[in-house]
């Protein structure tokens, strides 16, 4: 029965029988042919093999049962739909073979045209083009390039070596100049290039093309460079790829034929025009590939006017039926208009804002949607800096703004010196002609990208805009020489290792490094912009989409500060609050001489004496915290490391000791700190003598810093106002550890406050698992939670973050253990369900019970999703991030069940 279910399934579908919603299943490409084919525009005829063929094939090395069958029943009714038969010498059908995943994945996978081209079809594919023997030998020669590199791994700079000498025989640089005989001849040496790597002569048999290139297409999901980008788009990677078999239609047949790609909007800006690239007299991996410098679609009308004016009205449908951006591939075939892609486009961060906000103008979507459509990735994008300009850096070249950003860093010509500096923590721009595929790595490592050939839509434009990532492509005024790593820009010379800057808005291109300045986003967040009276669509928009991410999020954000500073550009940037304010960082600089005296204390006077002599610091730093937040709470977490901290090293002290010991110099005072910090020396500090043991081993410690928020938020107060301490307790693993802390500071607390008013809550930090796992026992003694996720998933995973990250990390990410590393993006299943469960129990125990969360991951994206669906109150994080959560947070409330955020 199994068997018979597997011969039965559906494993091909035309064009017709699809639809946009079926992404799962026919791939973005094959889903959106469907829709277009549907809405009845011009979409060449074809079918597409799902995605649950490519993950039964790549699950068993070989086609699941009846996907031959199917392949072949499909073709024949194309074959009849089209009047001509797959290479039929005559009358050749051919057809492209083309990827297409859930998820755009540009230049990712492969793709193979003009199969069904053999010795025989050539004439006839010739005929059919009027006599055009030049096209039907360029279409071959194109064949065999790609099915040699796509199919069987024959190197692709093998055919461009065959391809520059025919060029350079005939004694010219552009392609376009070979004749019929000349490609005639270069079909020649592509297949004995074919031969010599594959030791068999071009497959002439259409079919068995077809079948291999379909094999190809397959297997490319599991390529290096699309495992990659999966991994660094985090991209599921079982979702496989679906393959489209379409029929060719070409826009190499002369200068009345073409091909572009098309924007419904800029993507770069967002602004409302015409954009895009046309290239006459080219098939469509000219465009991306960016082998050639494409004109401006606008040049279209006058080419073609016919075409041009259709194609708008195709581009103002498919934006009104998908209610967003539209990136487009079209070609032309003797003045007949053929649409072969469309998808929702990449845009950059600032277009994706400014675009949500015209849409709600336009009344295509709502505010809830717009929301939706934009994420905190992207506008923590628009809060880096940009160039700061001025008579003393001028421009050397000019390019296409391709991904904007100001990025500055020593050029490299290939992807894997990129990845080598930039292992060392160096910054680099990597320059190429143009990129292809293979050098994703390269473009993940560089913080720019620089080419001297493509546009908008070239693989550098495309990839780079999808990454975040600054670009600048088409700058033709640079001679790139790859093999010499230099290239040269009027009198200038460029050699590996010299200085550039790009700007990746204006696409101009500098020599050396450019100083930077504040984004407007930044200037908007800190106040210094009005969204309202300035003429900048950015920031309108991003106040705009802000404005309705906060009133729309349950979740709460507050800062991580531990200065007055610090809260208050916190303050300025929407936090509601402190959720984490580290008092360690309050015993440093001048103030390490008090703590070496409370450490080397061996009296309980000495003691009292040391901490006295804290007391004041320590309140006059929370007074100046509490003035900063008036009106908002603020948690502050008494000492959690281990005191040795803030001592020398042990080796460097042993040392400086016998050094001194030798000269003859006096060291008691050091040979008493050395014995102190042999002491207190532990083999693993972390789990050691900290947080909450701390302060039950050192009597005094915890009272004094509890006297001191207090004494302060009481002074704050009589001087009008308001101060809303929280006093979190760090490390706690057994509810008598908080117990006996809180004891001790009631007393201290109903001391200090008297009859002023305030208001002071006592809670922990759930860091320790088996906190997490007896939250019901804690919270009878809690007021509040605050999850301190960083150290809650180094006990979970057992990691010591400060050791793993460099020693391990990148292998586990590289075999896909990770998709991204625990300690930036919460662990749903390990540890995000201790969060859960504390979260649970502990309001079981007391329903009032705050919660909250103070790691890193109160500003990671992706996590703050995450605390939304637990429950939480609120989450904390850096001041720089807190725009990003409090967007985040709005759009978790929004999000519905099932919608997919990509």
């Amino acid at each position: 029965m199994a068997a018979q279910e597997t011969v039965d399934h559906k494993y091909v579908y035309d064009f017709a029988e699809g639809n946009k919603d079926l992404k799962d299943l026919l791939g973005g490409k094959g889903a959106n042919l469907a829709e277009m084919t549907n809405l009845g525009l011009p979409v060449p005829p074809g079918f597409t093999i799902t995605t649950e063929a490519c993950k039964a094939y790549l699950a068993t090395g070989e086609e699941p049962a009846g996907l031959a069958d199917q392949i072949a029943a499909h073709l024949a009714d194309l074959e009849r739909e089209m009047g001509r038969r797959l290479g039929d010498p005559a009358d050749p059908l051919l057809v492209s073979v083309r990827s297409g995943a859930k998820f755009s994945m540009p230049g990712m996978m492969e793709t193979v045209l003009n199969v069904g081209l053999n010795d025989r079809s050539v004439v006839g594919l010739s005929a059919q083009a009027g006599g055009n023997d030049r096209f039907a030998w360029d279409s071959y020669r194109r064949l065999i390039q790609m099915f040699g590199k796509t199919v069987c791994e024959v190197p692709g700079e093998q055919f461009e070596h065959a391809l520059d000498e025919a060029k350079r025989a005939k004694g010219t640089t552009n392609d376009l100049d070979l004749d019929a005989d000349d490609l005639r001849g270069l079909v020649d040496a592509y297949k004995k290039i074919f031969l010599t790597h594959t030791g068999r002569e071009f497959p002439q048999e259409p079919r068995e093309q077809l079948d291999l290139a379909i094999r190809a297409v397959f297997e490319s999901w599991n390529a290096e460079r699309a495992v990659l980008y999966r991994r660094q788009e985090r991209i599921p990677a079982d979702l496989g790829t679906a393959v489209n078999v379409v029929s060719m239609v070409f826009g190499n047949l002369g200068p009345d034929s073409g091909t572009g790609v098309a924007f419904t909007r800029d993507p770069g800006s967002g602004a409302q025009g015409i954009y895009g690239d046309y290239l006459a007299n080219a098939q469509g991996e000219d465009v991306v590939a960016g082998i050639r410098n494409t004109v401006p679609l606008q040049e279209l009308e006058r080419l073609d006017k016919k075409s041009y004016e259709q194609l708008l009205d195709f581009m103002a449908r498919l934006e009104g039926h998908y209610k967003d951006l539209c990136d487009i591939e079209f070609t032309i075939e003797r003045g007949k208009l053929w649409m072969l892609q469309t998808r929702v486009g990449k845009r950059t961060a600032a277009a994706a804002f400014v675009i949500a906000g015209q849409l709600v103008d336009e009344g295509l979507i709502d505010l809830d949607e717009a929301l939706h459509r934009v994420n905190g990735a992207q506008l923590a994008q628009l809060m880096f800096p940009r160039f700061q300009l001025d008579h003393e850096f001028q421009p050397v070249a000019k390019g296409i703004g391709a991904s904007p950003g100001a990025a500055s860093g020593k050029v490299v010509f290939t992807s894997a010196r990129a990845v080598e500096l930039a292992a060392e923590g160096t910054a680099v721009i990597l320059v190429r002609r143009e990129t292809n595929p293979d050098d994703l790595n390269g473009m993940i490592a560089a913080k720019g990208i620089l080419t001297s050939r493509g546009g908008k839509t070239s693989h550098a434009a495309v990839v780079a805009r999808g990454m975040g990532k600054t670009c600048v492509s088409g700058a033709d005024e640079l001679d790139v020489n790859i093999p010499a790593k230099k290239f040269a820009v009027g009198e200038h010379v460029v050699t590996e290792g010299d200085i550039v800057s790009i700007d990746g808005t204006t696409g101009k291109v500098y020599l050396g490094e450019v100083p930077v300045m504040p984004s407007e986003v930044v200037q908007y967040f800190e106040g210094s912009v009005d969204p309202e009276h300035i003429d900048n669509a950015l920031v309108r928009a991003v106040h705009r989409i802000m404005t309705h991410a906060d009133a729309t999020r349950r979740l709460a954000v507050r800062t991580n500060a531990d200065t007055g500073a610090d809260a208050a550009r916190a303050r300025r940037f929407g936090a509601e609050g402190i959720g984490l304010c580290r008092t360690e960082h309050m015993f440093l600089g001048d103030r390490r001489e008090l703590v070496e005296r409370l450490i080397l204390a061996r009296t309980d006077g000495e003691r009292a004496d040391a901490l006295a002599a804290l007391l004041p610091l320590q309140r006059a730093d929370f007074i100046e915290i509490f003035r900063e937040m008036d009106g908002l709470p603020v948690t502050v977490r008494l000492i959690d490391p281990p005191l040795h901290e803030f001592l020398p090293p042990l080796e460097q002290l042993a040392v400086n000791v016998a050094v001194a010991q030798e000269r003859g110099e006096d060291v008691a005072k050091e040979e008493a700190l050395l014995a102190a910090v042999r002491r207190m020396h532990e083999e693993n500090p972390m789990l050691g003598l900290r947080g909450v043991r701390l302060g039950l081993v050192i009597p005094g410690l915890f009272a004094m810093q509890v006297r001191a928020i207090t004494e302060a938020a009481v002074a704050v107060t009589r001087d009008g106002a308001v101060a809303k301490p929280e006093i979190m307790v760090p490390l706690v693993g057994a509810v008598q550890e908080l117990e006996t802390v809180r004891a001790e500071a009631e007393k201290i607390i109903a001391e200090v406050v008297g009859d002023s008013g305030v208001e002071v809550l006592i809670g922990t930090m759930i860091e320790v698992p088996r906190a997490a796992l007896t939250a019901g026992q804690i919270a009878e003694a809690a007021q509040f939670f605050s999850f301190g996720t960083n150290d809650l998933t180094q006990m979970g995973w057992g990691f010591s973050r400060d050791d793993v990250e460099g020693a391990f990390f990148w292998r586990y990410l590289e075999l896909g253990i990770f998709g991204i590393s625990p300690f930036e993006s919460i662990d749903r299943d390990g540890v995000g369900r201790l969060v859960r469960i504390a979260a649970e129990e502990g309001r079981a125990a007391r329903p009032e019970l705050k919660l909250g969360v103070c790691g890193e991951h109160g500003g990671d994206p992706d996590s703050v999703h995450f605390f939304h669906e637990v429950g939480l109150d609120y989450v904390s994080c850096s001041p720089f991030r807190v725009p990003v959560a409090r967007l985040e947070a709005g759009r978790a409330a929004v999000e519905t069940d099932g919608s997919d955020s990509r």
